[in-house]
């Protein structure tokens, strides 16, 4: 029985060290992912070879699956939908989200093809920019997905990147209406503030009847709510949503509800690279609340978390780490 099922893109991350002026000529934009196909990806890496960089770090990545990793690590049972290649990047991503603890059905998520592949752009300032090449995940449906894993979870979470993926709409329509016959609280995350810009219309799809849960920046809010006010914001996010956790980098993490609008102190952090932080953000808060925990405890777990992630390259932190925090948080 898991305690959090999510479904997402599958990637394996390539993270790369630059500056503000390389990025320029690369044409992305800062703070954002992009799409891009294999011709793109490919010009992308012939840039980055000119300047004579390197990556600084090869992993296992994906916004959901960041989640159910670090949901995984902390000691919690997860289940993760998604899609990879029949390729060497394939078995690497599948085993390593078996180290984290996270269960896949290989047998659904393996078909012929490549791996879905992200190249993430980290600046002096610790932001990251990326661009993805979905390869397979860009086509992940109905086939992919183990509905059966709701049996008795707790959460059901949703990565906001799907709702540019026209493919899945329907198995996550399926997935929703299972979830909310058996009382599984349905959970989205925006992701990225391009989700919010260029496919609001999916993410309004899923928002339509309602989710228990609503993980976002302040960006992202303000984005979804067409406003410069953070307050409106959260009572936008809240007509869609019974919880909304807004985080605000170092600034306090907003979670409201119905009753009431509660701010909490977040650690701080030296940040290095920032990729990765809300998805961990989201498993460890979605961790100690599975536990009982109250919010101030899941966001002091979250916030803990979340800053030692952004302290170093990469979205994940070793599986022994996030032992380490939930004992020193959590006791």
């Amino acid at each position: 029985m898991y305690q959090l099922v999510a479904i997402g893109n599958a990637l394996l991350d390539t993270e790369f060290k630059l500056t503000d002026e390389i990025l320029t000529q690369t044409g992305l934009t800062k703070g954002n992912m992009t799409l891009a196909d294999t011709d793109e990806q490919t010009a992308l890496f012939d840039i980055l070879n000119t300047h004579g960089l390197t990556p600084t770090k090869q992993a296992g990545g994906g916004s959901a699956g960041n989640t159910v990793a670090c949901f995984s690590a902390l000691g919690g049972m997860s289940f993760y939908n998604c899609r990879v290649g029949h390729d060497k990047r394939g078995v690497f991503y599948l085993s390593d989200m078996a180290n984290m603890g996270v269960t896949i059905d290989g047998g659904k998520a393996e078909v012929a093809g490549a791996t879905g592949t992200c190249a993430v752009l980290v600046t002096d300032d610790g932001e990251r920019t990326m661009q993805t090449n979905l390869a397979v995940s860009g086509q992940i449906d109905e086939t992919n997905v183990d509905f059966d894993a709701l049996t008795g979870a707790k959460y059901l979470y949703l990565e906001g990147y799907l709702a540019m993926t026209p493919s899945v709409q329907d198995a996550i329509s399926k997935l929703c209406q299972t979830a909310k016959a058996q009382g599984v609280k349905i959970v989205v995350s925006f992701a990225d503030p391009a989700v919010v810009r260029f496919a609001k219309d999916g993410v309004m799809s899923w928002l339509s009847d309602g989710v228990d849960m609503i993980f976002c920046n302040m960006d992202e809010a303000k984005l979804f709510a067409e406003t410069d006010d953070d307050i409106q914001a959260v009572h936008a996010l809240l007509n869609h949503a019974k919880v909304v956790v807004i985080t605000n980098g170092a600034n306090p993490t907003t979670v409201a509800d119905k009753d009431s609008v509660r701010l909490y102190d977040v650690p701080p952090a030296d940040v290095v690279d920032t990729n990765g932080a809300g998805d961990n953000f989201a498993g460890a808060f979605l961790y100690a609340l599975a536990q009982g925990a109250d919010y101030q405890a899941c966001v002091g777990l979250a916030g803990a978390v979340a800053s030692r992630v952004v302290s170093q390259f990469g979205a994940r932190l070793p599986k022994a780490e996030y032992g380490l925090i939930k004992e020193t948080v959590l006791g």
